[in-house]
């Protein structure tokens, strides 16, 4: 019978190793896989305690999986003195883990549910058992690796995927707020960085730099009309019993992001909604009923749940003006005209303001790699030049499965080629820069947190 190996969760080290341009980091992530971890020498009774982060204790048997994932079938270090740092070294990157998950999850405004991790936790339990003959053989597998069954497994997948959202959602928070900004980088670490990974370095993808106006269709005014007719019902019949506010949002609001949980929007501070809806909401005292407020969303009425002095917690019920043919056709025209406006010299600006959908994008100067766009965006721009308009494109909106109208303006071409040394520097300056702050926070985290270790010297030799 053929060797089975169960491949878990690689866990993410506090500050990623350097990467190529354009390469993502090593991240805590459901869809990857690591390799089977490190075994130490049996006999063995109980699993050891080696660090605490909090209240929370780090395990030799965490450490031997951290291992595991690092080596990705290397050869273990022969020697003892190399095995102990290598165990060490791995003992931080989960100490650094667990503070960044243990301050996240201390921050009211980061929340991560399970069922955003759904879909990736299904997609990683498939890619493994198909690894698989047998569910016989998977379920085996599963009890020699000591991981239960396979809804233990399940289980196992969705917390570290939640812990990585986590993460991610913390870094992005500090990012936004400005109080994660990037360390100085001197000329000599460049240097130093770019000599030890110059031989790895891959070819520069293609690419395409551009900005965009979306037209969506807008609804007639009969349309508009019965859909303010249909919510003005709704908010009387709740004005005489708001506590049915989750209850009736589940049964008829049309925003599928946040039906299920009663209309809830989570938290939010000011400039995250669009205009009309961010006012509304931070004008409400908390469990009032808002007026309909009408957004390119459609419509909408908002309750607060809990204020804090920059933040709201609100739920709201949308209602969708229906959008039908003629409303399609009228996009498609309004597209072509705007075209013609925009190649003749009109202002990206002041066409942006007047007919681009704000739930899309503006596009950025910052290059995309063209295999990475979308199939439509692919083919459009194939042959564009630098100042070219290209469009109307259509594009198909996920949310309602109606179409949109695209046109860009190509901003940038890169062909694909070999980095010079120069353009690859100043990426990896860029990610040092990254490196470092996200290092300091780390640092700052340990002190404010309780950690303690305790691997001064191996339990046993790694195998």
């Amino acid at each position: 019978m053929r060797a089975l190996t169960i491949r878990l969760l690689a866990a993410v080290a506090g500050a990623a190793a350097l990467a190529a341009p354009g390469a993502a980091r090593a991240q805590d992530s459901a869809a990857a896989p690591r390799a089977t971890p490190v075994a130490w020498q049996k006999p063995y009774v109980l699993d050891l305690v080696v660090g605490i982060v909090g209240d929370r204790p780090i395990l030799w048997s965490d450490v031997l999986i951290g291992i595991g994932g690092k080596l990705r079938g290397a050869p273990v270090p022969a020697g003892e003195a190399d095995q102990l740092k290598l165990a060490q070294d791995v003992l931080n990157e989960l100490i650094d883990t667990e503070v960044l998950v243990q301050k996240a999850r201390r921050d009211t405004a980061i929340k991560v549910t399970d069922s955003e991790v759904a879909g990736q936790v299904e997609g990683a339990m498939k890619r493994i058992r198909d690894q698989f003959k047998s569910e016989g053989e998977f379920r085996d597998a599963l009890r020699k690796e000591g991981l239960g069954t396979p809804d233990d497994y399940r289980k196992k997948l969705a917390e570290d995927a939640k812990r990585s959202a986590l993460q991610q959602q913390l870094i992005a928070k500090l990012k936004r707020d400005s109080k994660l900004l990037p360390g100085l980088v001197n000329e000599k670490e460049v240097t130093e960085a770019y000599e030890r990974t110059r031989t790895q370095l891959p070819k520069r993808p293609a690419t395409v730099g551009f900005h965009q106006i979306v037209i969506a269709p807008r609804a007639g005014d009969v349309a508009r009309l019965a859909a303010y007719a249909r919510l003005d019902s709704i908010a009387r019949d709740l004005a005489r019993d708001l506590s049915r506010f989750e209850s009736v949002a589940r049964s008829v609001s049309q925003d599928p992001g946040s039906r299920e949980q009663g209309g809830d929007l989570g938290w939010n501070r000011r400039g995250q909604m669009v205009p009309a809806f961010d006012r509304v909401m931070f004008s409400l005292p908390p469990n009032v009923l808002s007026g309909i407020v009408e957004t390119p969303f459609g419509l909408h009425v908002i309750k607060v749940d809990r204020v804090l002095p920059a933040e709201v917690k609100a739920r709201h019920i949308l209602i969708r003006p229906v959008i039908d043919s003629s409303d399609i056709a009228r996009a498609r025209h309004d597209a072509d005209s705007i075209a013609g406006v925009w190649r003749n010299g009109g202002n990206y600006d002041s066409l942006t303001r007047a007919w681009h959908d704000p739930r899309e994008e503006r596009g950025s100067a910052t290059p995309f790699v063209r295999d990475s766009l979308p199939v439509p965006y692919r083919a459009a721009l194939a042959e564009a030049k630098v100042g070219q308009v290209v469009g109307p494109f259509e594009i198909v909106d996920v949310r309602t499965g109606l179409p949109k109208y695209v046109l860009a303006q190509v901003l940038s071409v890169t062909v694909e080629g070999e980095y010079t040394r120069e353009e690859y520097k100043e990426k990896m300056r860029e990610q040092l820069g990254e490196e470092k702050s996200i290092r300091r926070l780390l640092d700052l985290l340990r002190k404010e947190t309780f950690v303690t270790t305790r691997l001064a010297a191996l339990p046993a030799p790694l195998k």
